[in-house]
């Protein structure tokens, strides 16, 4: 079914809670620092203010689309797929699109299929949950490079309940009961399963039974805490006087992968969970920050007192962590690791040093707020596993400041060091951890366009960060300094370590760098202010950039969250880090109507690519009973579903070329 849609039938949502920053910071955004360091260097050559921003000639100087060039000519050759939005899926010819797990298929053994007139919250803790997000690729046997055999490991990042219940309205929480809710919860979390390729078809499918198939849930699964902030007072509830347990993960977005073989995943925007009002709390300040307020996007406290802040205050403080567990072992207890701060992780990457430090490099996703990287303090050892299990607990977390001069400081987060110190509200190294936000503002950290997925990339050891938008910049606010006003496209950053090549870089290193890779929007708009090579198609501009991977050449694939507010689908784009193609972004994939495009992940030689597409057919005035699309089942007995893909070359080969 390939009904086309306009952008009038998709009618974006309505701004939700990520267009209400909570950083008051007086610091220069990063729009401020973005102008300031290129706007000089151009004014002298006379070129106006968005002429600054359009015309980095490290970026290629592109103002308008128009067909490629030969001589731009980069190794990747696929044709585009063409912008627009469909009831269904798009990908670049010669490719072929595989549905390898949807939302309600079963992942434990005997569990049943999905009956969506008749879920169940049991029924549920065993199936695949709702919106996956972060996608990762751990090959079998562990330790291995197989590429056609391995454990997916899958984050389910929130619910929609208007397409996941029949009679059920958008926002519409009182009609929710609480054995729904309980599907809800045991919708959340992650899920491993097993997958293997045939060679003689290139098809991929999910083994069940298998012995690694797990569901991780926020409705039963106990998690500990550990690290600095584990045990602290300000961690203890009802239901865990011990501060170092909590039962569930919330909000599980992006993710990454150590360098030991075990999964991070990320508790993004946990503040959507919680009822009660935070002003009544010895928590209020620190909750504030976060965003939370008296109304719940969810009906959880209506049935569960723990999320109900009037009756067990500290609760909020056990989300909001990176959480780290063993996808090899289905009896292991994931861990919140403290060490690395709690705000609104996007997710977290990681990269073994020259010196043989792990660091680690987290965004936190709102807008105005700010991009981190943890050092640990012990060294990797990659001849003992069991050695390195607890190097997330003990280093130094730092916060990004971007200067003018093309600079960039890692501020750390240290109890003790400048403005961290009990004067202020800090009696620990756990309550600057509790409160990593604040603590960042009062070092002076620079405020980001929603810091989104940051990674480094394998063959140069250049830092990427996706920058999704920032829509909270007013027209008033509009002057030499600040000339994206209302900055709905994005934009990608380059952080550069010193040092040489890939693994010669100093990512431990107090003082980086920067450079822009791409800024979003339409080239062919002067208005849009956008930066791509000179030779991007009509259909090779992209906007909102979120989730990003890197291929084994040190390609960018970079997925997309919010681009139909611009007029396009959602979908993934790819582009050159290096030579004359650099930044010539080309269209790859395109998701159905309504949904955003997560993952992406390359298997270890890069002839499959997983995606996870979320959220299908969340448009407005779409419900379970009346969907804008029924993906990927297009069966009148189902809701659309969020599900997982592989995509391949059709008669074998690499993705790209």
């Amino acid at each position: 079914m390939t009904r086309k849609c306009t952008l009038t039938e998709y009618d974006p949502l309505p701004v939700d809670d990520d267009d209400h920053p909570s950083n008051s910071s007086s610091e220069p955004t990063i729009g401020d620092v973005i102008f300031a360091r290129y706007s000089r260097r151009e004014a002298l050559k006379g070129f106006s203010a968005v002429a600054a921003l359009s015309m980095m000639g490290a970026m290629g100087g592109a103002v308008a689309a128009r067909p490629a060039r030969a001589e731009s000519a980069a190794s990747l050759t696929f044709p585009e797929v063409p912008h627009g939005m469909t009831e269904t899926h798009a990908v670049a010819d010669g490719y072929e699109v595989q549905t390898l797990i949807r939302w309600g298929d079963p992942v434990i053994a005997d569990a049943p299929s999905l009956d969506p007139l008749n879920q169940t919250a049991e029924a549920q803790g065993s199936q695949w949950g709702y919106n996956n997000d972060y996608v990762g690729f751990m090959p079998l046997p562990a330790g291995s490079q197989n590429a056609d055999h391995g454990l997916l490991c899958v984050n389910f990042e929130y619910t929609n309940h208007h397409l996941m219940f029949t009679g059920v309205a958008r926002g519409k929480l009182e009609e929710l009961s609480d054995k729904q809710v309980d599907v809800e919860m045991a919708a959340h979390g992650h899920g491993v399963i097993e997958v293997i390729r045939d060679n003689a078809t290139n098809t991929w499918s999910v083994v069940n039974p298998s012995k690694y198939a797990r569901r991780i849930t926020a409705l039963e699964t106990e998690c500990v805490l550990s690290g600095p902030a584990a045990g602290h007072d300000r961690l203890k509830t009802k239901s865990d006087p011990t501060g170092d347990k909590v039962i569930g993960t919330i909000n599980n977005c992006a993710g990454g992968k150590t360098p030991w073989g075990t999964i991070l995943f990320a508790e993004e925007n946990f503040h959507y969970y919680f009822g009660g009002d935070p002003e009544q709390t010895s928590e209020a300040q620190n909750y504030k920050r976060y965003g939370l307020k008296p109304k719940s996007r969810y009906a959880w406290s209506r049935y569960h007192d723990r999320f109900d802040v009037a009756k067990d205050p500290n609760e909020p403080n056990k989300f909001g962590w990176m959480v780290e567990f063993d996808p090899y072992d289905p009896a292991s207890t994931p861990v919140k690791r403290t060490a690395l701060g709690r705000f609104k992780h996007e997710g977290a990457t990681t990269v073994v040093n020259k010196d043989g430090r792990v660091v680690a490099y987290t965004g936190d996703d709102q807008r105005f707020d700010y991009v981190y990287k943890f050092v640990t303090k012990g060294r990797f050892d990659p001849s003992d596993r069991e050695a390195n299990r607890d190097l997330l607990d003990d280093g130094t977390l730092y916060v990004a400041k971007f200067h003018e001069d093309g600079k960039l400081s890692w501020l750390p987060l240290v109890y003790g060091t400048g403005p961290l110190i009990k004067e202020n509200g800090f009696a620990s190294q756990a309550d600057v951890l509790i409160e990593t936000r604040r603590a960042a503002d009062l070092l002076g950290a620079t405020p980001m366009d929603r810091p989104e997925d940051v990674e480094p990339n394998p063959v140069t050891g250049v830092v990427y960060m996706n920058l999704t938008n920032n829509t909270r910049r007013q027209e008033e606010q509009v002057d030499a300094a600040n000339p994206r006003a209302s900055n709905k496209h994005g934009h990608v950053m380059e952080m550069i370590p010193p040092g040489g090549k890939g693994p010669d870089k100093d990512h431990a290193a107090s003082e980086f760098t920067w450079n822009i890779f791409v800024l979003g929007g339409d080239p062919a708009k002067p208005e849009d202010g956008a930066k791509y090579h000179a030779d991007v198609t009509e259909n090779g501009w992209l906007s909102a950039p979120d989730n990003m991977a890197f291929d084994r050449t040190g390609r960018i694939w970079i997925a997309t969250d919010g681009a139909p507010k611009a007029g396009l689908a959602d979908g993934l784009w790819a582009a050159e880090t290096e030579g004359p193609a650099r930044a010539l972004t080309r269209h790859f994939y395109r998701t159905p109507l309504g949904a955003e495009l997560c993952g992406p992940e390359f298997n270890t030689d890069d002839t499959a690519l997983f995606v996870a597409v979320q959220h299908p057919g969340d448009t407005k005035g779409s419900t379970f009973d009346a969907p804008s699309t029924r993906w990927p089942d297009f069966d009148e007995s189902m809701p659309p579903r969020p599900s997982v893909q592989v995509i391949v070359k059709k008669g074998g080969g690499v993705v790209g070329t």
